[in-house]
């Protein structure tokens, strides 16, 4: 299957997530009556599969073993029509896998991950392989379960075809990646802990600490965003051009120097056929560019740019895949040539539907659900 116009590349981790939710408190040292179920995750299928089901065909390149875990993955994966080219298979492949224990609430109270094929056979040599596929393509997806060199080579190859690089941190641990690629990298879609770790780890200092659950007890929105606005700044003073941060229930800001409304894809690398085109129509009906122009900057001094997108109110189930589908549902909304503003609205719907379902993206999306948020009108501007 050959790679469309105005598709993006995702390049990361394929794993089986095992879920166990106890039905009651667990005791240690005993088994605990529950749920236990297979879901197919890892960060960057997550986000390819999020945006498959929103009308895009993503290329993925990431590697599976002939395991029970691999042939699941795949499987699934043939289904939804997606190509497999950029899979790596082999006998040798222990498929990733991650096994997660949550609370009654829903969160995670302990797990295990087991994903070192990712760094042993996503070689920057099988990364090469593809380079082909950026050449029409508006954007690549890296998730930080890469290792330093195929991180680098992956953008390194992207900027020889000036298609623009969105990075996914993973986790606060490999999210410290990006002081390799830092120079490359247009998009980068944090969470709190991960922000303090990436600044940290740019400035070669630990002089940012994650705030403390009382830091965040009764604190308003712009109390929260000044406290974490020096660690944002360390992203864009290295050149991240937009940092797109993450704070659950507190909704996500969108950061960049100056005025955000540059980033949106040429024509040329869009693409907006079926789903994808009802959803660029209603979304400039409902929420065109010009909505947004009364907008200023945050802090004129320094010309930074922040908008806060609060979440949307859900019947939460699970908070596994939020993450995830908020920025599958904005890679997709760039994609279809929506701004970059326009795109984090739809992510935010986006995300809604998925904590309200097990699995780590729901089985189809409602277009009417997603554009009918009232998320598509920015409430607060910091």
């Amino acid at each position: 299957m050959e790679h469309g116009d105005g598709e993006a590349v995702i390049i990361g981790g394929m794993v089986l997530d095992i879920h166990a939710t106890p039905s009651m408190l667990a005791n240690p040292g005993t088994t605990t009556p529950g749920k236990v179920y297979y879901v197919q995750g890892g960060v960057a299928r997550n986000v390819a599969e999020c945006m498959s089901k929103l009308g895009a065909k993503p290329y993925m390149i990431s590697a599976l073993g002939f395991d029970m875990a691999g042939n699941l993955l795949l499987n699934q994966w043939k289904s939804a029509g997606l190509s497999i080219e950029g899979i790596l298979k082999d006998k040798d492949i222990e498929t990733p896998v991650v096994c997660n224990i949550f609370d009654v609430n829903g969160e995670v109270a302990a797990g295990v991950a087991s994903v070192e094929a990712f760094e042993k056979y996503l070689t920057p040599d099988w990364i090469f392989r593809f380079k082909n596929t950026l050449l029409s393509a508006p954007v690549l997806m890296v998730d930080a379960n890469l290792s330093h060199p195929s991180l680098e080579a992956a953008c390194k190859m992207a900027i020889d075809m000036e298609c623009p690089v969105w990075f996914e941190p993973v986790s606060v641990t490999k999210s410290r990646r990006i002081s390799s690629i830092v120079e490359y990298v247009t998009f980068a879609s944090p969470n709190e802990d991960e922000l303090i770790a990436m600044a940290n780890a740019l400035s070669g200092s630990d002089e940012f600490h994650p705030l403390k659950e009382s830091q965040k007890k009764n604190i308003s929105v712009l109390s929260l965003f000044q406290m974490l606005k020096p660690a944002i700044w360390v992203l864009l003073e290295k050149g991240i051009k937009v940092v797109l941060v993450t704070f659950g229930s507190n909704g996500v800001f969108l950061c960049n120097k100056g005025w955000p409304r540059q980033f949106k894809m040429p024509a040329e690398k869009t693409n907006q056929c079926g789903f994808r085109g009802q959803l660029f129509k209603t979304v400039m009906q409902k929420c065109p560019p010009s909505r947004y122009s009364g907008f200023s900057e945050l802090d004129r001094s320094s010309h930074l740019f922040a908008v806060h997108f609060p979440s949307l109110p859900a019947s939460v189930v699970r908070l596994t895949g939020a993450g995830d589908c908020l920025v599958g549902g904005t890679l997709t909304s760039i994609c279809a040539g929506l701004d970059i503003m326009q795109s984090v609205s739809v992510g935010i719907a986006v995300a809604k539907a998925v904590v309200e379902v097990e699995a780590n993206v729901p089985s189809t999306f409602s277009l009417s659900a997603i554009t009918g948020a009232k998320v598509l009108f920015p409430q607060s501007m910091l």
